[in-house]
């Protein structure tokens, strides 16, 4: 993938799929010590013992509809390229964390990309699930939960188009607001 962001993507809808209904989204930049960290974490079904254990092999995958399962590899080979590691916790029954540093200025660190377009395809495309998105960067911080503006909201959907128009515009000022 060409940034992180798609591995980012890749890895919420995964928890989407294993039933997750919250899914909390952390970068943290820090130039001072030269580290990215990522985190998602779902509560979804989680990953029995014997699957975690085989979670990063590229031919180990729970789908039916193909046997190959590249995602996790794939950000974890990105993560080596730049200095860094990618690991998995879960729990079955209580979902999972996926956690991944980097040098934040190593040669190879895939850019992080577009993280707005990223959580509003997210959040459009699963007006059931909650997100938290936070962004840490040098001391400034940026955090959209989807449960606070739920809860203005009552019965509008997040994904009717004046919710999605302000969500984009509330995720490209925060960001701004970080970099």
């Amino acid at each position: 993938m060409e940034d992180l962001s798609l591995h980012i993507l890749d890895v919420a809808e995964n928890g989407i799929i294993a039933g997750a209904d919250l899914i909390e989204i952390s970068i943290e930049e820090d130039l001072n010590a030269d580290e990215l960290r990522v985190a998602i974490i779902d509560n979804g079904r989680g990953m029995t013992k014997e699957f975690l254990t085989r979670v990063l092999d590229p031919f180990v995958t729970t789908r039916t509809t193909r046997k190959v399962g590249l995602g996790l590899s794939l950000f974890q080979q990105s993560a080596q390229e730049a200095g860094g590691d990618l690991t998995v916790d879960s729990t079955s029954g209580h979902g999972t964390k996926v956690t991944v540093f980097m040098t934040h200025s190593h040669i190879d660190r895939r850019p992080l990309g577009n993280m707005a377009a990223t959580m509003l395809t997210l959040i459009e495309g699963n007006p059931g699930v909650d997100f938290v998105y936070a962004h840490r960067k040098d001391g400034k911080e940026y955090v959209l939960d989807t449960r606070e503006i739920r809860a203005e909201l009552e019965e509008i959907p997040l994904n009717s188009p004046e919710v999605v128009s302000f969500i984009r515009e509330n995720l490209v000022c925060g960001l701004r607001e970080v970099a």
